[in-house]
């Protein structure tokens, strides 16, 4: 079992940047593949990126390929992810998770509480 904390969220102005990190305050992340998915009001959670155990395969989200950057560091039992050129419709809050490498929800059993991206236009 695995514990995770997200960090990092805020408000940035379209075009800006943001770091966003995910600490496991127990167990170890380098057990599962790892996950940052979003949810918008009013939307269903989306899939964002995936890491693999290793961190050797990515996968990213239509919507966020080319902007963004999902990395691990297992010996500091952390991942994360860097977005770049944030537009409005990033506005949501982003939740890491730990599980098997997949783009379903259903898929990774362990979740984070979440934390705020707001980018103002």
């Amino acid at each position: 079992q695995v514990q995770l904390l997200e960090s990092g969220g805020g408000l940035v102005q379209a075009g800006g940047f943001l770091r966003l990190s995910c600490a496991a305050s127990r167990g170890t992340i380098g057990s599962y593949a790892m996950a940052w998915f979003r949810q918008a009001p009013g939307k269903e959670r989306e899939f964002v990126a995936a890491i693999s155990r290793s961190g050797y395969s990515t996968y990213y989200a239509d919507s966020v390929k080319g902007r963004s950057t999902i990395s691990r560091d297992n010996a500091k039992n952390t991942v994360y992810l860097q977005m770049n050129n944030l537009k409005p419709e990033d506005t949501a809050v982003y939740y890491c998770a730990a599980g098997g490498v997949s783009s379903k929800k259903t898929d990774y059993p362990y979740w984070g509480q979440g934390t705020q991206v707001t980018v103002s236009s």
